[in-house]
């Protein structure tokens, strides 16, 4: 499933960020790269740690917790710390696929990345070429969002970023994963969601809705892992 999560962050809430990245050191992104992506990765990254990975981080993480679309298309378990980005001068990400098991710098814990994110602090005419282009059974998918809107895509999807001709493109990234692991089973339950708040908000009181949120939560309790 490939969604888009609009506004996650506010207008004054990507402003903040963008004066703290762009003023900030990057270095080269390769340093998060596995074997094979390091091979095609040409790009910036802030430092795992660095103070503005941080405290950004943390924004993102709130904003995330209180969104109730986010929160019903990933029934996440856990959240990788953001990791933020850029692409300048020609960089660009050549097809790969992200690793399935990440490891928290610093700490004992992993997490298996059911889900990417990629979140945007660059609007669409600030650059020119960087769109996210994920693969899977329905075709190809161009995506260039504007700030402060986020992308979210099963991690086994092959993606790129064209190569930046003008301009720079920013962005966080990260990865979720899933009380539920297959990506067709929370689809089912994010459309059976969907479903249950239109009925509710369209029909109030309407005794189906009792019926369709208790089937809801069957197969939550059935498909999760927790």
């Amino acid at each position: 499933m490939l969604l888009a999560i609009p506004d996650l962050l506010t207008a004054e809430q990507v402003l903040q960020a963008r004066q703290l990245l762009d003023s900030t050191q990057w270095v080269d992104g390769r340093v998060t790269a596995g074997h094979q992506s390091s091979r095609t990765k040409d790009n910036l990254q802030l430092p795992e740690g660095h103070p503005v990975a941080n405290q950004l981080g943390e924004m993102i993480l709130e904003a995330l917790g209180g969104n109730a679309l986010f929160i019903s298309a990933a029934l996440p378990q856990r959240v990788f710390p953001p990791l933020f980005n850029r692409y300048q001068g020609g960089q660009s990400f050549g097809t790969h696929v992200d690793n399935s098991i990440r490891q928290i710098t610093g700490t004992p814990h992993r997490i298996r990345t059911d889900l990417s994110a990629t979140l945007f602090f660059a609007n669409p005419d600030e650059y020119d070429g960087g769109e996210l282009v994920v693969e899977d059974t329905y075709g190809t998918h161009s995506v260039k969002l504007p700030a402060g809107h986020m992308i979210l895509y099963p991690a086994t999807s092959l993606h790129n970023v064209r190569p930046i001709t003008r301009g720079a493109r920013v962005a966080s990234f990260f990865w979720i994963q899933s009380m539920v692991r297959d990506d067709g089973q929370r689809a089912l339950l994010f459309d059976l969601d969907m479903a249950i708040q239109r009925l509710n908000r369209d029909l109030p009181d309407h005794p189906s809705a009792v019926q369709f949120t208790g089937v809801y939560h069957n197969l939550l309790r059935q498909w999760a892992e927790v």
